[in-house]
């Protein structure tokens, strides 16, 4: 079976790209051409059929959550509810990162209660299995790493974020430049690196890339080139490591385009605000436009609690300037495992950051329901004001909670309500039709 990309490239408009043409209000031609450029993507399986979503150029700035079990922590039903909860919430994206417990029994769950496009990352149940198996995850044997992603897109997964571009090369630049501040905080980034020192070979996931591009092909499952050495301080964004592992994954997402494969770029986690624009320029220019999936980014490292508010800001900043995906952050970052209630409120902080974004990357289209808003605010119409809200349940229960005398205002204000004064102020000279 073609890919989306193949089938684009010989003309063939599939349903999945007139769903997003339709859903983003734009020309199926243009949807079209951008899958054939390889400019949007659409996360997909063969065997699964998940709800067709697009990402990239031309398209509003989309939000990936990531829920998944720890070491400590392993509740099926909980996870099972977090993906519903970030479905619920507005996701558009999932990605499942178990590394506790049954980690295909979780994952089969976690793609079976949602109807969301759902990722992972591969080397996560690899290293997983190869210290049960062996005693040390370093004796992961590449073949069971690659049944292993064969098994995992059999299973359904839509999008795959595959470590390949940390190499040798990008090993030796870490080394050279004498470290980190913030060290190194992908796990598959370090079991990766750890790997290929202990055997002193090159990363298989690079070395074979063909083999892996053909693997998730197979199943038109989109290949996320996972970034190991992204950055977990604001001190080590930009530095020699983590340029040269986008770099490489740029040259890989152009041969992967080119083999026929869907191909995303991930972006760098810890990134201070001056330096967001300036890093999407320099991937989109190096990858020949590819989708930019940024994790974050979060640009300050002392809110941990409100890592969900500090890393809207930089997320806000990213879709600006180009980002096409974005992942979430809950409050628990760097603390605990995300509860559910984490999950709700880290959705719907990305998603604020993404139409804020928006409107400044699409300002001809993305400003309309702010005008709405502010008329429905202006003639205190709560019901119009609820219609319009990114979060109405919320909007709601939050009035209801602490509803006012007089129904037509508020609580903030009460009988000093500015907006209610200045309506009978200018009654029928600055209202309605004049505006």
């Amino acid at each position: 079976m073609k890919t989306q990309i193949e089938l684009a490239r010989h003309g063939v408009l599939t349903t999945q790209m007139a769903t997003i043409a339709q859903d983003e209000n734009l020309s199926p031609d243009f949807i079209l051409q951008m899958v054939a450029e390889g400019k949007i993507v659409i996360p997909w399986n063969h065997n699964r059929k998940p709800k067709a979503v697009g990402i990239g150029k031309g398209l509003r700035t989309k939000v990936n959550a990531s829920i998944g079990t720890s070491s400590d922590i392993v509740d099926y039903a909980e996870e099972v509810r977090k993906a519903q909860a970030a479905e619920e919430s507005g996701a558009d994206t999932l990605m499942e990162l178990s590394v506790g417990g049954d980690l295909d029994r979780i994952r089969r769950e976690i793609i079976a209660a949602v109807d969301l496009p759902v990722g992972n990352v591969p080397l996560y149940q690899a290293f997983c299995e190869a210290g049960k198996k062996y005693g040390d995850p370093n004796r992961l044997d590449e073949e069971m790493l690659f049944d292993l992603i064969e098994q995992q897109c059999a299973d359904g997964l839509a999008f795959m974020a595959v470590h390949c571009g940390i190499n040798r090369y990008t090993i030796e630049r870490l080394k050279r430049q004498g470290y980190r501040y913030g060290g190194l905080v992908s796990k598959g980034g370090v079991g990766m690196a750890a790997w290929m020192l202990a055997n002193n070979r090159e990363n298989p996931l690079y070395e074979k890339f063909d083999r892996v591009v053909g693997i998730l092909k197979k199943y038109d499952t989109v290949l996320s080139l996972g970034n190991g050495l992204r950055a977990g301080a604001i001190h080590d964004s930009s530095d020699r490591a983590q340029v040269q592992e986008l770099l490489i994954n740029c040259e890989l997402a152009e041969i992967g385009r080119d083999m026929g494969c869907q191909m995303l770029v991930e972006g760098p986690g810890h990134v201070p605000l001056d330096e967001i624009e300036g890093n999407i320029q320099l991937q989109k220019r190096m990858s020949g436009g590819a989708p930019y999936y940024m994790l974050g980014p979060i640009p300050t490292d002392v809110a941990p609690g409100f890592d969900h508010i500090t890393a809207a800001i930089g997320a806000a900043q990213s879709s600006r300037y180009g980002a096409d995906l974005i992942c979430y952050i809950t409050p628990a970052e760097h603390l605990a495992l995300p509860t559910e209630e984490d999950v709700r409120q880290g959705v719907k902080a990305a998603r604020i950051a993404a139409y804020i974004g928006d409107m400044n990357k699409y300002p001809e289209k993305g400003r309309q329901q702010d005008k709405e808003m502010s008329k429905a605010r202006r003639d205190l119409n709560w019901e119009k004001q609820f219609s319009l809200a990114l979060f109405p349940e919320d909007a709601r229960a939050i009035r209801g909670s602490r509803m006012p005398e007089d129904e037509q205002t508020c609580t903030m204000c009460g009988d000093f309500c500015a907006s209610r004064s200045a309506g009978k102020l200018f009654a029928g000279e600055l209202r309605g039709d004049k505006i």
